[in-house]
């Protein structure tokens, strides 16, 4: 751990190493990694779209849960009027809004848009390889025995806390690769059952999420069969969350929902190793340029993002580079598993990191208090750190760093004409024992707060 002169220490710091709740917004500081387009390009971007809907005939024949989609997974944008005073959000200070990936069909989490994406793209060109199929053909062609035969000579591999697990067993085992997650000690036991059911082969580790990958990737770099999906480097799960910038651009839309320099859209986006949220504010930050504003949301014990901004901005001098959560002396132990990581993605600190807003910290008890007034006020189900982004709101309107940072853009004027959109990330899948524990434990906090 390294030890700055604590009479130095700026309050966000202090704050972060207490394990309190803090904002933090990016100043105007050149190192903060490449801007967005020097990793990616909007037309990478579009390819994902495009890939997505090459096998939509084939994963609504894989699915029955996407016959009515054609074979789109897709989530719904919720107007959250309930939420909104719930979480004491004024009517003059905007609109919230829910973008609710916790519904998103056949994985039940925001990882399947990259998951997904990613096991597609593989399967794509080892098909092409091999003569399984030729450009134009229907896609459906891959459920049939000769694709199948093909795909079970191959390992697709993970390292997860859960989520991101879930949407790759279950996509590679539709498929018929032979597949196999390995999760860190604080992944969900739920989570390994249903994979487990699903014919995924579970590999626990002890140790953290950081162990768990690392310890995946060299079995299957040992495996000339094996293809290991690589949370923390791979460009193929970042487009594909991207990719989920078009649907809501539309969506906005279809909900008369402005989007301009009087009409700003404040995202709040829950954050793990970073590639989620960061394709989402890559995408968004394409599409609506200067008029969106992204902020990540961690737990007070993993906050791995927020330490590598602020390490990009020279505020923790002496750090190691990258730091770790570690380095701060927290723990990374957090009920919000699927954001327990201690250092950030590399290739999404550089494609997001000099255009992100900011990012905040919320300690559990918050999560599990807004994921119990979620239920009272919407009847939404989720877990409890697909709760993170509805801090957000509050924070920055509520807050004294918010509400400065607000005022120096100037946008505090804007306000009441503005778009606060909190991303829900998983929870579908959530078994009913698991989630009555969830709630009775919010609405204690709820009511004490």
């Amino acid at each position: 751990m390294f030890q700055p002169d604590d009479a130095s220490l700026s309050p966000v710091l202090e704050s972060l190493r207490q394990a309190r709740p803090v904002l933090w917004t990016r100043p105007e500081c050149r190192n903060t990694g490449a801007a967005p387009g020097a990793h990616f390009l909007m037309d990478q971007v579009l390819s994902a779209q495009e890939r997505f809907a090459r096998f939509a005939p084939l994963l609504a024949e894989l699915f029955p849960e996407l016959a009515a989609t054609g074979g789109v997974i897709e989530s719904p944008l919720l107007r959250a009027e309930g939420m909104q005073a719930a979480i004491g959000l004024a009517p003059q200070a905007g609109r919230l809004w829910i973008k609710a990936d916790h519904a998103l069909p056949v994985a039940g989490s925001i990882k399947a848009r990259g998951g997904i994406h990613e096991v597609l793209e593989f399967a794509e060109s080892l098909a092409l390889a091999e003569g399984l199929l030729q450009p134009g053909d229907d896609y459906r062609k891959l459920a049939g025995p000769k694709a199948r035969a093909c795909f079970d000579r191959y390992q697709v591999a993970v390292g997860s806390t859960g989520n991101l697990g879930l949407s790759i067993g279950v996509i590679a085992s539709a498929l018929g690769f032979r597949s196999a997650v390995h999760m860190s000690a604080d992944a969900k036991a739920w989570k390994k059952a249903r994979l487990r059911a699903r014919g995924v082969q579970v590999v626990e580790h002890a140790g953290d999420y950081e162990k768990a990958v690392a310890a995946g990737r060299a079995q299957v770099e040992a495996d000339p069969c094996g293809y290991f999906v690589d949370d923390e480097r791979s460009a193929s799960l970042f487009l594909g969350y991207a990719a989920a910038a078009l649907h809501l651009r539309v969506q906005l839309a279809q909900a008369g929902v402005r989007v301009d320099a009087e009409h700003p859209l404040f995202v709040y986006l829950p954050c793990g190793v970073g590639g989620a949220p960061g394709g989402i504010a890559f995408g968004l930050t394409q599409l609506y340029g200067p008029h969106v504003h992204c902020f990540f949301a961690e737990p007070v014990q993993s906050p791995c993002f927020l330490a590598r901004m602020m390490a990009g901005c020279g505020q923790l001098p002496g750090a190691p580079m990258p730091p770790s959560v570690y380095d701060l002396g927290l723990t990374n132990v957090t009920e919000a598993d699927g954001l327990a990581v201690p250092c950030a993605s590399e290739l999404a600190y550089a494609a997001v990191g000099g255009h992100l807003r900011g990012v905040y910290t919320v300690a559990d008890d918050t999560l599990y208090a807004d994921l119990a007034r979620l239920k009272d006020s919407e009847g939404l189900r989720i877990e409890p750190s697909a709760a993170a982004g509805f801090s957000g709101p509050r924070q920055l309107c509520g807050s004294d760093a918010g509400r400065a940072w607000l005022q120096a853009r100037g946008l505090q004027a804007h306000l009441p004409r503005a778009t606060h959109l909190a991303w829900t990330t998983g929870g579908l899948f959530v078994p009913d024992e698991e989630y009555d524990r969830f709630l009775s434990r919010g609405r204690s906090l709820a009511a004490g707060s």
